[in-house]
């Protein structure tokens, strides 16, 4: 990996030197825009709309558009002394309960690596957050842009996630959240039902991107020469008529897929979970592997 920043974090009088790299990568097929005739290159170029030429980079400008249309330019050195005081820094602000943080503010991840001279504050200050449960919220400037960031702890090295201001967060102003709406408690329960009939860990390795796939499999089959047979597409039902009907028919659904997916019990393990032992009846029922649910009597 490439370092993109260097800087220090800042926590009281402890300055920790480090580099910042990219954390995440999108891993999209990437295409060019090409003619479609002769597939030759697509070139974009910077043309002016009020002397109708083309402009070099060296004379590209910002302009900010007022409300009556005229236009402010502002040139590079227009930029220079704004205050960012966290410029090549990253301030620690103060140390929260990480489910204080809404996940929608979470913008972009990078790793931080110390430099041969912070490695032992780096790592002091990595264990003592390990250990706490929160996270430092802390305040940095990357590409002339100043946000907040959390700053915790993922394999051993610290993550920093970049998050919006609160006022880039777009309201969840939708007209059915002012309707009525009926819901039954049976369909609350069945609901609950299905939710849990799905409760599983976790494990993103365990997912794939179809979509993405497919598409180098097209790339593959026209590179071969090949015909390209087309994927079916999922069939898209609308709501169901019976609310109550789809959800026992899902509930069933689940559970035959939940026991499609177990793994098959020997002998000894069936008569184990068939049999609860008798500290399992006295205090409760007890589940397999020793884990006891429901309270004593």
């Amino acid at each position: 990996m490439r370092s993109i920043w260097k800087g220090t974090v800042s926590f009281g009088l402890i300055t920790i030197p480090v580099r910042l790299f990219t954390a995440t990568e999108r891993r999209d097929v990437t295409f060019h825009l090409v003619h479609g005739e002769d597939g030759g290159r697509i070139r974009f170029r910077r043309f002016c709309q009020a002397c109708e030429e083309e402009v070099p980079f060296a004379d590209v400008a910002k302009g900010y558009e007022l409300p009556g249309g005229d236009m402010v330019v502002l040139a590079g050195d227009d930029f220079e002394d704004l205050p960012l005081s966290t410029s090549r820094r990253i301030e620690v602000l103060q140390f929260s309960p990480s489910d204080q943080i809404d996940p929608v503010l979470l913008d972009r991840a990078y790793y931080l690596e110390p430099d041969p001279e912070g490695v032992k504050p780096y790592v002091l200050l990595r264990d003592a957050l390990e250990r706490s449960g929160l996270v430092a919220v802390v305040k940095v400037a990357l590409r002339q842009r100043e946000s907040l960031a959390a700053l915790r702890v993922r394999d051993g090295v610290f993550l920093l996630e970049t998050m919006l201001w609160p006022d880039e967060v777009r309201p969840a102003d939708f007209a059915f959240l002012e309707e009525g709406v009926d819901v039954r408690p049976q369909e609350v329960r069945m609901t609950e039902s299905l939710i849990e009939t799905m409760v599983a860990d976790f494990d993103p390795s365990a997912h794939r991107d179809g979509y993405r796939e497919a598409v180098q499999e097209v790339i593959e089959a026209k590179i071969a020469g090949r015909e390209i047979v087309p994927a079916e597409a999922p069939v898209e039902e609308g709501p169901p008529a019976d609310l109550m009907a789809a959800l026992r028919a899902s509930v069933e659904a689940a559970k035959k897929e939940r026991r499609g997916a177990a793994p098959a019990k020997g002998p000894a393990e069936g008569k184990a979970a068939a049999e609860p032992s008798k500290k399992g009846r006295a205090g409760g029922e007890e589940a397999p592997g020793g884990r006891r649910t429901g309270r004593p009597a």
